[in-house]
């Protein structure tokens, strides 16, 4: 896919690329812990818990921490908004891990469609698209979830492995610093931070 193709479509957003570190499945940084593993999500109100979770993963001290604090973000972003939405999920899983790719894309379809505010029905429709190299539909998605919340990064990994498979190592750099501001501890990020500055901007002398 040209670069000239999808600038129109995302020129107003942040673009970025990562490279899927060696021995990681393609999507994996995408997509949420298994819901079974996942804390429950905080009672009170919804953003509140996570304006206050955002803050603490700023200054989380070790990737240990912040690690638990991405969990519980998580874990606020998978709460359905209904009962429908939550059934329909269920069977995206079903479908995942039977490896059927179409009905989950179809199933997430759905969801989207009747509520359109679920930041994690969009998210793993991107992910889905990314794994089958559509792009386009990807970060469209992508875009829907960051129109949402423009701290989700999850969906800004996502919009940077796609621009490093696409070759802009500089708007890569940008998007990694932008996932730095949000989540500083993000495991491996400032190393490619690093890898990247290196290759766009050159070594310091």
């Amino acid at each position: 896919m040209r670069l000239r193709f999808l600038a129109p479509l995302f020129a107003a957003a942040l673009a970025a690329s990562l490279a899927v570190p060696a021995g990681a499945e393609p999507g994996s940084w995408l997509e949420p812990p298994a819901p079974k593993s996942l804390p429950k999500a905080a009672r009170g109100d919804r953003t509140q818990n996570l304006e206050f979770l955002f803050g603490a993963l700023k200054v989380a001290p070790d990737e240990t921490s912040a690690k638990a604090i991405e969990q519980r973000i998580w874990a606020l972003w998978m709460v359905s908004p209904s009962d429908t939405a939550t059934l329909l999920m269920t069977r995206v899983r079903t479908a995942i891990e039977a490896k059927d790719t179409d009905l989950a894309l179809k199933l997430l379809d759905g969801i989207v469609k009747i509520k359109p505010d679920y930041l994690e029905a969009w998210n793993r429709r991107a992910t889905l698209y990314y794994m089958k190299k559509d792009y386009g539909h990807s970060l469209a998605d992508i875009r829907e979830v960051l129109r949402r919340e423009p701290r989700h990064f999850g969906a800004l990994m996502g919009f940077g492995m796609i621009m490093q498979d696409i070759g802009d190592d500089k708007r890569a750099l940008e998007v990694y610093r932008r996932v730095l501001g949000v989540y500083p501890k993000m495991q491996r990020v400032p190393d490619l931070v690093k890898t990247l500055q290196e290759k766009v901007e050159g070594r310091d002398i």
